[in-house]
């Protein structure tokens, strides 16, 4: 059995796992990505923000995804819970921070195929159904996969999902909850252009987003809504579906079609304190799950990505371990604040909406009353949206 090292092995292929493999490659560690092909046909898409940008860009991938990718260039917020004291509509434009575009709606296939892409020449692929042992020692991580191949490295960085079995084997215990919510997915046409704005209704039993899609007349569909309400949805002919959908919109974009079949996913969410410990760090939903609210998902995944990156390169640079308990615990220090905080933030509005007290939706109405007439809350709101207030890690830094 050949024992083949690395400095660092990724297990998980996604987004996250690829991102997180490629930003550890730029920072010069030898690495290895262990996992799964992805999965060509995933029709889901992500909304990337700006620093999610610039680490594509500086991967060298971000050419590739752009022709495929909507620009956002104003978040719309519209208050449909029927209260008594309604919020006003709220719409945030880039342009007010300087910025082009928010982020951009990126197809998941695309990005997966071009980071795919992208590791070949840069780091070690290894395409693999499972990693089925994790072994972990004083020095390194042995991994062991279902068809037999051996890897080590001084750390490793766990993309493997929710149930991650690499943080089951660090020892890391995550605080788990769920909602008694579902998200219904899918992409639908419409005969009325987006204009770029991604608008977001927000309902008693949960909000429903649209997502700008490239075209102007295609669009992504995020609707949350209660357990027993999203089967319903699900199972409704297209007919149905279609007037359902319609009286949502209120005409916002006109007749629509759908374009792909809809897809359910139960909300819940998990965080995991320590993001690091023994030789393993967490990445993505292996350290934190969030409901698919506000787009925060995949651009905290990528931080994750960076920031590793960043304290392993420093503590190479020190003479220290990379995977020793000192880096993981700068490494946990530096995700605390910014995964907490859009937690916390999605968690409060998502709850809010389902509360019955009516001093709830008060101020809630309030607070979007505040963003419509103070423009420095607007635009500080609309910086701290789009990336973390601490600092930013350097893979994220906009070049010159």
């Amino acid at each position: 059995m050949t024992l083949n090292q690395y400095d660092v092995a990724v297990v998980g292929a996604g987004p996250a796992g690829l991102i997180a493999g490629l930003a550890m490659a730029e920072t010069g560690f030898k690495t290895a990505v262990l996992g799964p092909p992805a999965d060509p046909r995933d029709g889901r898409t992500a909304a990337l923000f700006q620093g999610s940008i610039e680490l594509l860009k500086k991967i060298g991938a971000w050419d590739a995804i752009a022709p495929s990718a909507e620009p956002l260039d104003a978040i719309r917020l519209v208050d449909a819970t029927g209260a008594l004291f309604r919020a006003p509509e709220v719409t945030f434009h880039a342009s007010e921070i300087g910025e082009p575009a928010f982020g951009y709606n990126v197809p998941n296939a695309v990005l997966t195929g071009v980071l795919e892409k992208r590791a070949a020449p840069r780091l070690t692929r290894i395409v693999t159904a499972a990693v089925t042992g994790i072994d972990i020692g004083a020095t390194h991580v042995t991994l062991t996969t279902e068809e037999g191949a051996t890897f080590s490295a001084a750390l490793v960085a766990a993309a493997d999902g929710r149930q991650s079995p690499c943080r089951t084997a660090a020892g890391i215990i995550p605080n788990r909850w769920s909602y008694d919510q579902a998200a219904v997915v899918c992409t639908f046409a419409h005969t009325r252009n987006h204009k770029r704005i991604s608008t977001e209704f927000h309902r008693r039993c949960g909000p429903l987003t649209v997502v700008p899609a490239p075209g102007g007349l295609t669009s992504n569909l995020v609707w949350v809504d209660t357990l027993n309400e999203a089967e319903r949805i699900v199972a409704l002919s297209e007919t149905d579906f279609i007037r359902e959908l319609e009286g949502h919109l209120g005409g916002l974009l006109g007749s629509v079609r759908p374009l792909s079949p809809r897809r359910m996913f139960p909300l819940s969410g998990q965080t995991a304190e320590p993001m690091g410990k023994n030789r393993v760090a967490l990445i993505g939903e292996a350290g934190h799950v969030i409901p698919p609210i506000g787009a925060q998902g995949l651009n905290l995944s990528f931080r994750d990505a960076a920031t590793l990156a960043d304290v392993a390169a420093s503590a190479r640079a020190n003479g220290q371990d990379t995977g020793g308990a000192d880096a993981l615990a700068r490494y946990s220090d530096a995700r605390r604040g910014d995964v907490t905080s859009r937690i916390w933030t999605v968690d409060l509005l998502n709850r809010s909406l389902l509360s019955s007290f009516a001093p709830v939706h008060m101020l809630r109405g309030l607070g979007l009353f505040a963003l419509s007439t103070v423009p420095p809350l607007r635009k500080r709101i609309m910086r701290e949206g789009i990336a973390p207030p601490q600092s930013i890690p350097s893979l994220m830094h906009r070049a010159g």
